[in-house]
């Protein structure tokens, strides 16, 4: 008889393409490990009390371990070229903040981003004296 225990697939591999897909992919990854929250948040547990007892001694060292554990989820998730870009965090949520500020920017970068595209739109705008197939040539140059 066959075993039902769910063997949960590979984290997706982000290699610098398709950030928004890949965070969404990985953001569901890490909710099935129940470790998002960690990479989230960034926090970590408190100090034990005096004189915990052995669960509290086991539930501790759980929640220290989901830190690593998240960490070590992302490292696996990125081809080593990214890898090398956040090697140097030290919690998953610097490494998830870091990847997320350069691949997807901050607000400042996105409202650059759209103030360029619209630029580059009202460039696209077809001239007067230009032609149909001298527009059409135009507009397939663009990226």
């Amino acid at each position: 008889m066959a075993s039902s225990g769910y063997s949960a697939p590979p984290p997706p591999v982000f290699s610098g393409e398709g950030y928004s897909i890949w965070s969404v992919k990985m953001k569901a990854y890490l909710k099935a490990f129940d470790l998002w929250e960690v990479t989230e948040t960034g926090r970590q547990p408190g100090p034990l009390r005096e004189d915990p007892t052995l669960a509290q001694l086991k539930a501790h060292s759980e929640e220290c371990a989901k830190g690593f554990k998240a960490l070590s989820c992302i490292h696996s998730a990125v081809s080593d070229v990214i890898f090398t870009r956040i090697m140097a965090c030290e919690t998953a949520k610097q490494a998830w903040d870091r990847l997320k500020e350069e691949f997807h920017g901050s607000e400042s970068s996105k409202q650059m981003s759209v103030l360029n595209l619209r630029r580059e739109f009202e460039v696209l705008k077809m001239k007067e004296s230009e032609t149909l197939k001298e527009y059409t040539d135009r507009l397939i140059c663009v990226r």
